[in-house]
């Protein structure tokens, strides 16, 4: 096993050094989802719950998740963002949340790209929790992360 980059010499949390690796475009893709009562379903697709359309809210939270992540986790690097793309889609069973955020820079962008999926998640179950008190959040993971020299 390797050892974690984010602790010290006195095993102290520590955010890492990324001054000394070259600039790269770095692109993560992750996914999640979140199961629903087949009522609950039918009313984003109808779009007829009270909060309003649950699937391009949930997007837009999961776009500004990711441009905070760095605020949000303790030891994340801010990044200069070029892209986030969430996309929500329905499935029988519920909501399906995929992100794609890219980036140019010295470390990677994989928790945005996880934070954008997990925000967009909770803010389904924000929207939809006065009609469903049954839903579960899973499956949230990373599919991919490249990094391609400039």
């Amino acid at each position: 096993m390797t050892e974690f980059s984010h602790i010290d010499s006195s095993g102290k949390a520590n955010m890492v050094d990324v001054g000394h690796k070259s600039y790269q475009l770095r692109t993560a893709k992750a996914s999640g989802f979140i199961k629903l009562n087949k009522e609950t379903v039918s009313l984003i697709k109808e779009n007829h719950l009270k909060k309003g359309d649950v699937l391009t809210v949930s997007e837009i939270a999961g776009i500004q998740a990711a441009k905070k992540t760095s605020e949000l986790i303790p030891l994340c690097h801010p990044l200069q963002i070029t892209k986030i793309d969430v996309k929500a889609s329905i499935a029988e069973n519920g909501i399906m949340i995929n992100s794609v955020v890219k980036c140019i820079g010295q470390t990677g962008i994989e928790m945005e790209a996880l934070t954008a999926v997990s925000v967009a998640l909770l803010t389904v179950y924000d929207m939809c929790k006065a009609v469903d008190k049954s839903m579960e959040i899973g499956e949230i993971k990373l599919l991919e992360k490249t990094k391609t020299d400039m």
